[in-house]
Parts: structure tokens; C-alpha cells; sequence
């Protein structure tokens, strides 16, 4: 027997296909016509349940609502669709509501879209919004399809209003939810296959901000945040006409295909080269919509946590006994960290009267500032950063120090270097590190972009060499600038990225002004990053020519040895996933590499 939604998923997918180039275009515009269409479809499914019961379904009393990406108006082509039964509890006994819902879902899920359904009372859908914070997320969009129409908009202006009353006391659980997401999903321009979903920067996200705009604690951005919304949802799209089904994650599979349906791929190009090309430009594309949306997101939570505040007159208990204080509030507190850098209501700020267009080192004293003191940026602190007169070519000693200072930050240094990363900060102090931003790894070992992996390479360095005594600062500061810039070679075409590292590192340095010991010495280890670990794996220890070969290789320093096996083990350690699966948690060095690496460190240093 058919019914009102049999080959809605195939309709989907008819209505989503590319346009006769294989480009995907007018996505805001299909999702419309995908969601009227699921509504179209959903009221005659209703008509249909009505007329397919036993017993008379009432006008008043039950309802059938859209929640969801249903209810925003964003379904892909292959979305799952998340319906609600809501009912009075008198309009309906439990026989009749369990055969009513039947008659609604067994017809999707024949259809073969995913359905994520619930039948519940008004007073249950106001329990659950108030005791899951996932569930209120998704829940503050509410659309009336079919039934008591009135029923579902008075439920919905409830759980709107019972948000907005209890958001202040929730505000932290909600920031904490997009922190654990944070650190199981990890950022999404620096994953080399991101769920653009879950991800920090992803789809979920946007739900977060609407969130916090609903609460009236602070409004949402737009512009440039709407276009970021909008554009990954056409990845979102793309990804489910590829894998035809619902999926979020970009797997490598699906990266040429989709980077393809973006109109990313150029036909000019070679094939082979084109599908690089243009998996490249798709990673770039999704690190900038990413970027937009989590700073969209960051600077909605701060200034809804700052109206937490202000709404709050600040009292102090000494007004009590000066009555000419008239009850008025305090002047901002400020707590000075370093110099033109203050602490302000959880946040590093500007001091009251610094102009960041007249102060070259600025953005190097408020990244160490954050870092040491583990606080974030300002979202306005950052936006004035970019003001700064940053010259690549112009360094003195203390902005030598002070990069080096943020480098030893190991545990704050990945979001310091984000944050400063979305206001183009780094690429100014290093243009090179423009050539390997937000580049995926053609290596399957790696979970995470060039440029994040090398931060991340550089927060597993510490001052103890594995020789069992700590390096001096001269050799420490040498690791951790060899650390940052170790991949700086991984460019487009390049086929040796350690001689092109160790070409372009030396450069580097020397432009800023650094040490010719220093210089040398990271020159070196860029070079031979990946020395240490070839010849663990591929030569043999007992061989006395292999041990004096690869003491020859760090120029028979014992120095320089340490530090080459610190480097390996943190670029090893750093990857993200192992070659033999397509993402996970599990990281590339283990007992086994480690055991071999040291048999061959101990070999060369014999040697010496």
C-alpha cells in the first residue's frame, strides 16, 4: 500500500543533483524546496494516519511538530527528519496514540530516510528541554506540520520562554557541551577529515549560536556568519549526494567528489593534479567557514556571559557605609598581566588607551599573555590585532623572546595559536606558514592538517633530553623553533619536504634575527626530522657503518642527537591516527617504533 511519503529519499536526491557541469548550485534554494516538499508530504501522511485508524482522531489535542533541521529549514538530501507526536492526555488513551504514531512513522522509515521520532506531552516535551541541553538545543525550533497546529506553537513559545528564564543559570553548561565537543571532535580546519557536523566550527555550532540569540543575552552575527552557515551546508549536501546516505564526516573517499560539486576542481589541470588541487582548496574552503563560525560562536558566548555581568550591578559591600556612592557600579576592573595587557571579567584586553596600529609586538605580548595566564583572547582584543604593524623582516630581541616564550606554552598553546591563526597573525610574522596553512597530509597517518600538526608537535617538546639531563635555553628554544617549522617544506610538487623545510627554516631565521648556532642547529633538524625514524625502521643498528652514518647526519653532536630524538618522538606522537585505519584516536608511536628508535639513537651515539 502506498503512502504520502514512499520515495521521498529518491525525490530528495532527484531534486538535489548537479547542475550539467557536476557543479551543485542554488543550495539555500533546494533546501527549501526539500523541506516544502517533507512538509507537503508529512500533512497528507497525517490526513492518511487519521483515515487508517479505528477511531476518530480529534481536531484539537494532537499534533504532529518538526524539530531539527526540519524545522530550520536545512534538509540535506539524505537528512534524517525528527518528528514529534504532541498530545493532551485527554485527547487520546494509550491504544490510540501507539496506533496513531504507527501509522506516521513505519510509513518514513519505509521510505529509507532515517527518522528520529518521540511522542510526548506537552509538559514531557517541557521536562526534557529543561533536563537535556542537547534535547533544548534542538527543541527551540519548533514547526507546527499537521493536527492541533495550536497545540504544537503554544508548546513551542513554552520550552522558547522556559529557556530564556532558566539561560543564565545554563549559559556554562551550554559552553561546556561545545567544549567536550571540542576535544572529542577536534577543530575542523585543522582535521584532515573533519566531521563538519560536531566539529568545532561545524553545523553544530550554528545551532549554539541561534541558541544564545534565543536567550536574548546576546544577538547573533550575521553577514559573513550567514554565508559561512549557508556554504557548509553545501558541503553538508555534496557529502550526502556522494555517499548517499546521511553522513557528516569528510572522508578521503569523498574529498575529490565533493571538492568537484563545489566547483573547486579546474579543468585546466591534469587529472590526478586536478583532484589535488582542488582536495587542497576544499580543506582551505572548509578551515575559513570553520574559522568564521566558531568565532562567531566565541564572541556570542562572551558578550552573553558579559551582559551576565553588567546586568548585575556591581555592590560593594564598603557602599553600605558611603552613601554617596548612590548605589551606582563600579568602573571596570582591570588586572594588568603585561605591559598595554590586561585581565578583564575572565578575558585578556587591551589596556584603556593602547592603539594596537602603534605597537609592532603587540599581538606577540597578548598571545604569551593568554598563553601563560591560560585565558582566551577577546573576540575585540583579536579584531584589533590586526591593526598591528607586523613586519615579517622586523625583529628585535624581545619579540625573539617573546615568540619563544609562546612556543614553550605547551598547554595553551594550541588555542592561543588558534585564535591568533583566524586574524591571519602567524602568516604576518611568517609568510611562509601561509604555504602550509590549512593543508590536508597526503599521508594517511595523519589525522590533523600541516599546520596544525606542527603546533601540536611543539607542545610534546620538553626541556628534558632524553640523554637524561635538561637542554640549556639556547638548544631548548632551538627544538621548539625547529618544532614549528619541521613540515614547512610540505608544499604542492614538493617531493623532499625536509630539504625544502630545512631551505626554507634557515631563511627563516635568519630574517628574524636568530643566533647563527641557532639557525644551524634547526636547519639540521629539519633536515633530518625523519632521519632517525627511516633508519630505525630500515637499516640496521648492529651494522657499525649505520651508527656512524647517522651520527654523521646531526654532525657528530651528541646535542643535536637528543634533540633529533625528541623531535621524532613528538612528530610521531603527534600524528593522530595510525596508517592502518581512516581516523581514530590512536597515535603512530608505539612501544614497538619507540624501542626501535632508541636501539638506533643508542647506536649513533656509540658512534660519537
Amino acid at each position: 500500500m502506498t503512502s504520502a511519503v514512499d520515495g521521498l529519499k529518491q525525490r530528495f536526491m532527484e531534486m538535489s543533483r548537479a547542475d550539467g557541469d557536476g557543479v551543485y548550485r542554488d543550495g539555500a534554494a533546494k533546501r527549501k524546496a526539500r523541506t516544502d516538499l517533507a512538509m507537503a508530504c508529512l500533512r497528507d501522511l497525517w490526513d492518511e494516519a487519521c483515515e487508517a485508524v479505528a477511531f476518530d482522531v480529534p481536531k484539537t489535542g494532537v499534533g504532529l511538530g518538526a524539530v531539527g533541521s526540519l524545522a530550520r529549514g536545512q534538509v540535506g538530501p539524505c537528512s534524517d527528519l525528527d518528528l514529534v507526536l504532541i498530545y493532551d492526555a485527554k485527547a487520546l488513551n494509550d491504544q490510540q496514540l501507539n496506533a496513531l504514531a504507527n501509522k506516521l512513522w513505519y510509513p518514513v522509515w519505509d521510505c529509507g530516510l532515517d527518522l528520529d521520532q518521540s511522542v510526548r506531552t506537552r509538559v514531557q516535551c517541557e521536562a526534557v528541554t529543561d533536563h537535556d541541553l542537547p534535547a533544548a538545543m534542538g527543541w527551540l525550533d519548533v514547526v507546527p506540520i499537521a493536527g492541533d497546529v495550536e497545540l504544537i506553537r503554544t508548546t513551542a513559545l513554552s520550552i522558547l520562554e522556559r529557556w530564556r528564564k532558566a539561560a543564565r543559570k545554563r549559559l556554562p553548561e551550554l559552553l561546556d557541551s561545545a567544549k567536550a565537543r571540542l576535544d572529542e571532535f577536534g577543530r575542523m580546519e585543522y582535521l584532515n577529515q573533519p566531521d563538519i557536523k560536531e566539529a568545532r566550527g561545524g553545523l553544530r555550532d550554528s545551532v549554539l549560536v541561534s541558541a544564545l540569540a534565543a536567550s536574548w543575552l546576546a544577538d547573533r552575527p550575521h553577514g559573513r556568519y550567514d554565508d559561512a552557515v549557508e556554504r557548509l551546508l553545501d558541503v553538508r549536501d555534496c557529502i550526502h549526494l556522494v555517499a548517499g546516505k546521511d553522513a557528516n564526516r569528510l572522508l578521503s573517499p569523498y574529498q575529490a567528489k565533493v571538492a568537484a560539486m563545489l566547483g573547486l576542481a579546474d579543468p585546466t589541470l591534469p587529472q590526478g593534479e586536478r583532484e589535488a588541487k582542488s582536495i587542497d582548496d576544499l580543506q582551505t574552503l572548509l578551515a575559513r567557514l570553520g574559522r568564521q563560525i566558531a568565532f562567531s560562536l566565541d564572541a556570542t558566548a562572551s558578550r552573553a556571559g558579559h551582559s551576565l555581568t553588567h546586568e548585575k550591578p556591581r555592590f560593594a559591600f564598603f557602599q553600605l557605609a558611603k552613601p554617596w556612592a548612590h548605589g551606582k557600579r563600579e568602573a571596570p576592573k582591570f588586572e594588568l598581566l603585561a605591559p598595554g595587557i590586561a585581565k578583564h571579567e575572565g578575558e585578556v584586553v587591551l589596556a584603556p588607551g593602547v592603539d594596537p596600529a602603534a605597537d609592532a609586538t603587540l599581538a606577540l605580548r597578548v598571545g604569551v599573555a593568554a598563553a601563560e595566564s591560560g585565558l582566551p583572547i577577546a573576540p575585540a582584543t583579536l579584531n584589533n590585532l590586526r591593526r598591528c604593524p607586523i613586519r615579517d623582516s622586523v625583529w628585535d630581541e624581545e619579540s625573539r623572546e617573546l615568540f619563544v616564550r609562546l612556543l614553550e606554552c605547551s598547554e595553551s598553546l594550541l588555542s592561543v595559536w588558534e585564535e591568533l591563526d583566524f586574524v591571519d597573525i602567524p602568516g604576518r610574522w611568517i609568510p611562509e606558514w601561509l604555504g602550509v596553512r590549512n593543508r590536508p597530509s597526503a599521508s594517511a597517518a595523519h589525522r590533523y592538517t600541516i599546520d596544525r600538526h606542527m603546533v601540536e608537535v611543539v607542545t610534546r617538546l620538553g626541556r628534558m633530553s632524553p640523554s637524561g639531563t635538561p637542554y640549556d635555553d639556547a638548544h631548548y628554544h632551538a627544538l621548539l623553533l625547529a618544532g614549528i617549522l619541521h613540515d614547512i617544506g610540505k608544499r604542492p610538487g614538493v617531493r623532499d619536504h625536509a630539504a625544502e623545510g630545512a631551505r626554507h627554516a634557515g631563511a627563516i631565521l635568519k630574517r628574524m634575527g636568530y643566533s647563527a648556532d641557532t639557525v644551524r642547529w634547526v636547519t639540521v633538524l629539519v633536515r633530518e626530522h625523519l632521519t632517525l625514524s627511516d633508519y630505525a625502521t630500515g637499516r640496521n643498528p648492529n651494522d657499525p657503518v649505520v651508527g656512524d652514518d647517522l651520527a654523521a647526519c646531526v654532525d657528530r653532536d651528541p646535542v643535536l642527537l637528543d634533540m633529533l630524538f625528541d623531535l621524532t618522538r613528538a612528530d610521531g606522537s603527534s600524528l593522530g591516527a595510525t596508517a592502518g585505519e581512516t581516523i581514530g584516536k590512536q597515535y603512530g608511536w608505539s612501544r614497538w617504533r619507540e624501542s626501535l628508535v632508541r636501539t638506533m639513537y643508542a647506536a649513533a651515539r656509540y658512534h660519537m
